[in-house]
């Protein structure tokens, strides 16, 4: 398929979209946040380890940002207990992070205290939020 230099208006209007969607998102994910007295950052580390236990490389690697930064921000969060710190078993040397019984109710609040994003795809069809899911799927791939 030829590309052209300048994206036709469609393009650019669905790139403004997608632009004020994500940052539509972030305002509302920073609030729920501080709604948990959690900064982004903390909130966004606990809700990875939610999922799973990582080392601090991985989850350095997932959030771009310095090992550093991660320790730093695990240390706050294992101190209110919603994260602790344990050996791997594959690899006692490494040390893993995973979220507290605590820590995964605090981010299944987060996650419904979302509204911004669950509202209006409720009031698309499931085959529209199919069709917009696949399509950002895609978008990702490439």
């Amino acid at each position: 398929m030829p590309t052209s230099r300048t994206p036709d208006p469609l393009t650019l209007e669905v790139v403004d979209l997608i632009g004020s969607v994500v940052a539509r998102y972030h305002e509302e994910y920073e609030t729920a946040a501080a709604g948990h007295a959690l900064t982004g950052a903390q909130a966004r580390l606990l809700s990875l380890l939610s999922l799973e236990p990582l080392p601090m490389r991985k989850l350095a690697q997932r959030l771009k940002c310095e090992p550093s930064n991660v320790t730093g921000i695990v240390d706050r969060l294992e101190a209110r207990g919603l994260v602790e710190r344990r050996p791997d078993p594959a690899d006692r040397r490494v040390k893993l992070a995973g979220a507290t019984e605590e820590g995964r109710r605090v981010v299944r609040s987060l996650q419904e205290s979302l509204r911004f994003a669950r509202e209006p795809l409720a009031g698309l069809s499931e085959p529209e939020r199919v069709a917009l899911r696949d399509a950002l799927r895609r978008m990702l791939e490439g």
